[in-house]
């Protein structure tokens, strides 16, 4: 379990972290969410003892990171792929891991396997590898002890759709076995898909979080219509904030209440469903629309 209480990091001015506060369980995938430069990575530098906190307090199982005997056989960490000495072979970065967690050279070889490193590239000098193939290392190397928690940051980045999909069936058989699991992304599309948990921050806050069933609830609903732009009035004349494209309209009230709306404008609706991973994403831009660098542009079916 990992629990992370009111959280603050500063930078002079700059809060990086502001007040962060949740908590990961054993047996969960649990997804961390949020723009580049949102404050995902700060955190978990915080978490495994890389950068101080200015307030605040992370656990790792009850205990600090820097307190935990061997932290490897604990914790299983994957901040920055590239951070691996580009001078030694795949294999010899494993093999001091393994000697410093006291494991045997076996584990090595099992871990080679495990991440689809053939014996060949393993004798290969980091330097020369893609940066899937340092993904790989990088989880092999967080793997290595056998840990019951996994930190992982935007550990999908350099993996093709095959390694992606690799990947989610590790994390979910490890996360099904007991393990704890922290993933961070940009891609909510990655997240939606594995995560059992998902917690979204923006600006250094916690702008949302809970399960996607959760999160679609207050999603809402997507809508189209025969005139989308009467539509769009109509919600608006009820007291509703509708936004989307002139193909459809997302709306964050329940579809019954949107179909009650539409009949006494007299609009006939040609889809009304709960959002889904439309609704997900609407959501998602909105919540963290502070920190995007591209502005989403008005359309047809209402503002954006």
């Amino acid at each position: 379990m990992i629990t992370v209480q009111n959280l603050t990091k500063t930078y002079g001015p700059f809060r990086a972290v502001d007040d962060v506060s949740f908590v990961c369980q054993p047996g969960q995938v649990t997804g961390f969410l949020g723009p580049n430069g949102a404050g995902k990575s700060t955190t978990m530098r915080i978490m495994t003892g890389l950068t101080p906190a200015t307030s605040g307090d992370v656990r790792i199982d009850g205990v600090h990171y820097r307190d935990i005997p061997n932290p490897g056989r604990q914790v299983g960490v994957l901040l920055d792929a590239s951070a691996q000495h580009a001078g030694r072979t795949g294999r010899e970065i494993l093999m001091l891991s393994a000697l410093t967690m006291g494991l045997p050279a076996s584990r090595v070889d099992e871990m080679l396997e495990l991440v689809s490193l053939t014996p060949a590239e393993s004798k290969r000098r980091v330097k020369n590898y893609s940066l899937g193939m340092r993904q790989r290392l990088g989880i092999a190397n967080a793997l290595m002890g056998d840990p019951k928690v996994l930190i992982l940051d935007e550990p999908a980045n350099g993996l093709d759709p095959a390694g992606i999909h690799w990947m989610r069936g590790l994390l979910r058989h490890y996360a099904d076995r007991g393990g704890t699991v922290l993933l961070s992304s940009h891609l909510l599309h990655e997240i939606e898909i594995i995560a059992d948990e998902i917690i979204v921050i923006g600006q250094g806050r916690i702008v949302a979080q809970g399960t996607k069933a959760d999160l679609l609830q207050s999603a809402g609903t997507y809508v189209t219509s025969v005139d989308n732009q009467r539509l769009a009035d109509a919600l608006r004349a009820a007291g509703q904030t509708p936004s989307g494209s002139g193909e459809g309209i997302s709306v964050t009230v329940d579809p019954a209440e949107v179909g009650k709306i539409a009949l006494a404008a007299g609009i006939a609706l040609t889809e009304l469903r709960p959002a889904g991973s439309a609704g997900l994403e609407e959501m998602f831009l909105q919540l963290t629309s502070d920190t995007q660098r591209e502005a989403v542009a008005p359309t047809a079916g209402g503002a954006a």
